[in-house]
């Protein structure tokens, strides 16, 4: 195990560097959207990559503070009444997560069809893209965490980026292009060199630049770059002013019945995201890993009630952090538990420093992993699957980016269940013309493993449109499930048969069967 440790590290610390800058403008801008004190973010991003990053049994997922549940939070903490009660029911959420565990409904995401996670993760890597191209551009109207459509400063996504043209800040914008430029550069070209390149993650260089930047601005053409462009992270003054940045839940309020709403909608929603963020996560992983989904559950339950006693947002495991993991190279947990350990060291004696940082070359770090989720190439590999597999993972990013991400999960899925349905009313049977004549037709029906009533409108046509005079062979040898239904059609279509001169066989692997007196009689011996 030890051996094992030291020959991933390598990999882990860099991979956990990156992820560390990516996780703090969100951690800070998902509290400002939530309408949550800002320290309350990053107490979310420590404890999940700490906790959570040692309870989970994924090697390379990444929990912290989730964007799609901002909304949830903003609306709960003025429901009920203070922040302290709000942390109870994040407190109580993760405990009702610790028994949907217990009660293995981890299970429920397997059942994510692929093209909906394949939309998923386009869907995320376009509003990552989109909503990074302001701050890149020096305008920061709406904060860092707000993934939804319609933002909070009353814009939307698109409006904002037209806006943004009217606020451009020559000097994020040129440390936002220099930042790009040096990752590009690092990853293209410099990675294949040599070793040091691999080693030293391109992202930690475009913060140092960025800081060296922001340092002499004065002395780069008069660049000047305003507060409200760098990171802002909570600076205390004393130990004192540290620790009461802590908030902790006010367990007098637990029996109050909105507190207990609020709490299974964090804890089903919450559960949800991580479900969606584990399946993708898992497709994206290039050593293929699978993380036990119930195990992830316990994990995430934990990590809340962990959140929620000391002043934190709820936790998921977040597909953006995970996907800079694996773009970065983390190969185990290590990764997310070490960039929660920077997290918390950073806040505590280096937050002077972290504020420095230019939001613009965050925001090129940004681009680049929502670029290597939205390549145009998926985009053709999708659409050459053809229409089962490119329609639902289309409407899934049309719903992500213009809606939000469950909803735009539940459209795909929705469109994946109407394909699905779509695709088994065409292929409940196989009808073949053996033999035509003008006083004669022979004809083979062959049913599929299982027919439903769905499939019920599908036979009845087919069977309706059989001419006179005609012989049918009927075939469920390969039939494991039939439907009443069905059995119904075929019993109604063997008294009109009688009247129309159709002589049917039935075949199966009981045997055969000619012009049976009772349809209902042999499948009940037939289908056992």
């Amino acid at each position: 195990m030890k051996n094992n440790f030291f020959s991933t590290f390598k990999n882990d610390l860099p991979a956990s560097i990156v992820v560390f800058f990516v996780a703090l403008p969100l951690c800070l801008g998902i509290a400002l959207a939530s309408g949550a004190p800002l320290f309350s973010g990053l107490i979310a991003g420590i404890v999940g990559g700490i906790v959570v990053g040692s309870l989970s049994g994924s090697k390379i997922g990444v929990s912290g503070p989730a964007a799609g549940l901002a909304a949830i939070v903003l609306t709960a903490i003025g429901t009920l009444g203070s922040y302290e009660n709000f942390l109870l029911a994040v407190v109580l959420g993760g405990l009702i997560q610790m028994l949907f565990g217990v009660l293995k409904a981890g299970i429920i995401g397997y059942y994510f069809p692929s093209s909906v996670i394949k939309g998923m993760l386009t869907g995320i890597g376009i509003i990552i893209i989109l909503k990074q191209i302001p701050h890149f551009f020096g305008y920061h109207g709406d904060p860092e965490g707000d993934f939804a459509f319609f933002q909070l400063d009353g814009e939307n996504t698109f409006s904002e980026i037209f806006k943004t043209f009217d606020y451009i800040n020559i000097g994020s914008l040129v440390i936002g292009l220099v930042s790009l430029a040096i990752l590009i550069l690092w990853e293209t070209v410099l990675t294949k060199k040599a070793k040091i390149f691999r080693i030293i993650q391109g992202p930690l260089v475009a913060v140092a630049v960025g800081i060296l930047f922001y340092l002499n601005t004065d002395s780069i053409l008069n660049l000047q770059i305003s507060s409200s462009q760098m990171v802002s992270v909570p600076i205390p003054d004393s130990v004192d002013s540290f620790l009461g940045q802590f908030s902790f839940p006010n367990f007098n309020a637990i029996f109050q019945l909105d507190i207990w709403i609020v709490a299974f909608s964090i804890a089903l929603v919450a559960s949800l995201e991580t479900l969606l963020c584990v399946e993708a996560t898992d497709r994206l992983d290039p050593h293929k890993n699978v993380t036990p989904t119930n195990r992830e559950l316990l994990a995430q339950g934990v990590g809340n009630i962990v959140s929620g006693m000391v002043g934190g947002l709820p936790i998921t495991q977040v597909i953006v952090r995970s996907s800079a993991n694996i773009q970065s190279g983390g190969r185990s947990k290590a990764s997310a538990i070490i960039h929660g350990i920077f997290l918390l060291l950073s806040v505590m004696a280096i937050p002077g420093l972290l504020n420095m940082i230019p939001l613009s070359v965050l925001a090129a770090i940004l681009l680049i992993v929502g670029y290597k989720l939205a390549k145009p190439a998926l985009f053709v590999k999708m659409f050459k699957m053809g229409w089962i597999q490119f329609v639902p993972f289309l409407i899934t990013i049309i719903g992500i980016v213009f809606v939000d991400l469950l909803k735009g999960i539940g459209f795909g899925l929705g469109v994946g269940i109407i394909v699905i349905l779509i695709k088994s009313y065409q292929n409940s049977h196989f009808l073949h013309i053996e033999e035509k004549g003008p006083n004669h037709n022979k004809l083979k029906m062959t049913l599929a493993e299982e027919v439903t009533f769905i499939n019920k409108g599908a036979i009845l046509v087919e069977l309706d449109s059989i001419p006179e005079n005609s012989f049918l062979e009927l075939d469920v040898c390969k039939t494991k499930y039939l439907d009443n239904d069905i059995i119904e059609i075929l019993e109604d279509f063997g008294l009109k048969a009688r009247e129309r001169s159709i002589n049917i066989k039935l075949v199966s692997q009981r045997g055969v069967v000619e012009n049976p007196e009772s349809y209902i009689d042999f499948f009940k011996t037939a289908m056992i």
